[in-house]
């Protein structure tokens, strides 16, 4: 790992903005090299943080804000690096609580606002992405408390756990065992640290894995319950596998999806004997649940 990383940073008018930025650039960036989120500290200001593992085409960078926002939040955008250890640190420092149904995501400067009758998610500052104040994350999160009032899931997938908050809200909600894997050697020990932090430890189970092909992942198939949230391109090649993953009247969520891409997904996944169940537009993104019927 690089001893220092690169972050730019730029200072938004307002929460709509920032989402809207934070949201482009997470489509158009590689999410394996790059961690891009919105916030808002506590004077009120909102935040675009775009973490880099390698140093960035800056000159790319900031042509991609012009697209997304125009030539003047291009230009104010800045760079600079930070400790390979601490960048992520930083930027949870300053980010509040998420709340998703029952589900709260906060950092340890927060505990004091989980409620007895919340499903507190506490996140480690660590090379991971993924923690909850992301569209993606938070549209799962939400379709998981709907999914929890109605059944209980006994096997459960976390496809793309990140920093695992998907697989720690599973295990939480259902008492089951939950599987979670990554590509990413990172963020597969960060999820595991952020589980242990969580109390979730014994029941979930973290994985190293490329795609579904992985013996971990058949080991323990079908599954009652999948979380894919990736993004439209993986989920299009995976759409055959994820439904062969998923048992009779099953649930499948698929995430990481602008809401233009959502008739596109839900023909691949039709002709594979999935249905619609619901879906969760938040912040700019698509949340679908799917049921192999």
């Amino acid at each position: 790992m690089n001893e220092a990383t690169t972050v730019a940073r730029l200072t938004c008018t307002n929460q709509a903005a920032a989402r809207r930025i934070s949201a482009y650039m997470a489509e158009t960036l590689d999410a394996n090299d790059t961690a891009c989120g919105s916030f808002e500290t506590d004077d009120g200001v909102w935040h675009v943080a775009l973490h880099f593992r390698e140093p960035p085409d800056e000159v790319m960078v900031r042509e991609l804000i012009a697209l997304a926002a125009g030539d003047d939040m291009a230009a104010a955008l800045t760079f600079e690096n930070v400790a390979a250890k601490d960048w992520v640190a930083e930027s949870l420092s300053g980010l509040i609580p998420v709340r998703a149904g029952r589900f709260i995501v906060h950092g340890a400067h927060d505990r004091a606002q989980v409620k007895s009758n919340d499903l507190g998610i506490e996140i480690e500052a660590a090379l991971a992405f993924g923690t909850g104040h992301h569209g993606t994350t938070r549209g799962c999160l939400l379709a998981l408390d709907d999914l929890a009032k109605r059944r209980r899931f006994r096997r459960v997938l976390d496809l793309g756990t990140g920093s695992g908050v998907l697989a720690i809200a599973a295990a939480k909600a259902f008492h089951s065992r939950v599987l979670g894997t990554d590509i990413d050697r990172i963020a597969v020990t960060a999820a595991a640290s952020n589980a242990r932090l969580n109390r979730a430890g014994p029941m979930v189970t973290l994985a190293h894995a490329t795609g579904t092909k992985a013996p971990v992942i058949a080991a323990s198939a079908p599954y009652d319950l999948i979380f894919a949230n990736i993004l439209m391109a993986p989920l299009m090649r995976l759409a055959v596998a994820l439904s062969d993953l998923a048992a009779l009247n099953g649930r499948v969520v698929l995430s990481g999806l602008l809401p233009s891409h959502a008739n596109a997904i839900l023909a691949i996944y039709r002709a594979q004997g999935l249905v619609l169940v619901r879906r969760f537009p938040l912040e700019g993104w698509m949340t679908l649940v799917l049921k192999r019927g």
